[in-house]
């Protein structure tokens, strides 16, 4: 099974593919938005972790810049009804980090931000990633997963009206981590105060 390759970036294809020759074997390694912006330029070196992804019909290699992307890669496999194409999505949307505290704060709403999933979808791959994935890196996380379903609740909704406002999945990510320590701080705290708190995070956009 193929864990990692490394070798010569022979190509970077816009749709998200990266042709990596090592030892003469060229490899087509499917990767997110991200790893192909990282990936350098075509004749360097490269390096990916892989996901060696085997079906009756295909044989396909996923590639990751961070061992821990595959490892989250890999979580939402587990998750039911989720396949290569949509964990991809999933991570292009939220990052290791991002995705741990959303499952540890019960926040199906995060995933909902990604074309495809839907409310029953996100809610039943919240469940299921719980015993997958890790305890989150950052503290907050587990703090607002502490808080009861009060602060959980209005963090959820306050994500749900910067999507509906037209925000983008990387403004929204930046003003939730700021809602998260406030939620964390203030258990008190409802959707409004959260709300004002993520507005003021992104100024005047």
């Amino acid at each position: 099974m193929i864990g990692s390759v490394r070798g010569r970036l022979l190509d970077k294809d816009p749709g998200g593919e990266l042709l990596i020759e090592a030892g003469g074997v060229g490899y087509r390694v499917v990767v997110a938005p991200s790893t192909l912006a990282g990936a350098g330029p075509v004749g360097d070196e490269c390096f990916v972790y892989v996901h060696h992804h085997v079906r009756e019909d295909a044989s396909d290699l996923y590639g990751f810049a961070e061992l821990d992307e595959r490892r989250c890669f890999e979580a939402l496999l587990s998750a039911h009804g989720v396949g290569p194409a949509l964990a991809l999505a999933v991570l292009s949307h939220l990052p290791p980090d991002e995705l741990r505290r959303a499952v540890a704060a019960d926040d199906a709403a995060a995933l909902e931000l990604v074309p495809g999933i839907g409310a029953k979808t996100s809610k039943r791959m919240v469940l299921d990633l719980k015993s997958r994935l890790g305890a989150p890196d950052v503290a907050g996380a587990a703090a607002v997963a502490a808080a009861g379903d009060g602060a959980g609740s209005a963090v959820a909704e306050v994500r749900a009206a910067l999507s509906q406002m037209g925000f983008a999945p990387v403004e929204i990510r930046e003003a939730m981590a700021a809602v998260t320590i406030e939620a964390a701080r203030d258990a008190e705290a409802d959707t409004g105060a959260l709300l004002r708190v993520a507005l003021q995070e992104l100024g005047p956009r």
